[in-house]
C-alpha cells in the first residue's frame, strides 16, 4: 500500500498502490496528507488500487477537501477497475469533478 512520489513539470504524481481499506487508510492518509501543501499541483494516480472500501473513498474525500482548503490543485487519474465500482456503486464520479477513464496505457 504504498505512495509512489514522482514530481515533473511542477506536479507531484502520486500513484496507490494495493488497497485503500479500513486497513490502510491510516498509513495512507500519513503519506498522503503532506503532499496537499498550499502552492503545490497534486495528481493521483489511481491505476493500481486492488481494492477500494468506504474508508479509502473517505480518504480521498479528506484529500479533496484538504487540496480545495490549501489551493492545492489535486486531480485522481487512471482510475483502476476497483475504483470505477466504488465510484459507480456510491455515484461519486461527479463529487470528484475528474473524468474516471481508464487509460489504455500500461505502467
Amino acid at each position: 500500500m504504498p505512495i509512489i512520489c514522482d514530481i515533473y513539470a511542477g506536479i507531484a504524481h502520486l500513484r496507490i498502490e494495493g488497497e485503500m481499506t479500513i486497513y490502510t487508510a491510516a498509513e495512507l492518509a500519513t503519506q498522503l496528507m503532506p503532499f496537499l501543501a498550499p502552492s503545490s499541483e497534486l495528481e493521483i494516480d489511481l491505476s493500481q488500487v486492488t481494492e477500494i472500501d468506504s474508508s479509502g473513498v473517505q480518504l480521498l474525500m479528506l484529500a479533496k477537501r484538504e487540496a480545495q482548503q490549501s489551493g492545492c490543485p489535486m486531480r485522481l487519474v487512471e482510475h483502476s477497475q476497483a475504483v470505477l465500482e466504488t465510484f459507480e456503486l456510491c455515484d461519486l464520479s461527479g463529487y470528484f469533478g475528474d473524468l474516471p477513464v481508464r487509460s489504455t496505457t500500461s505502467h
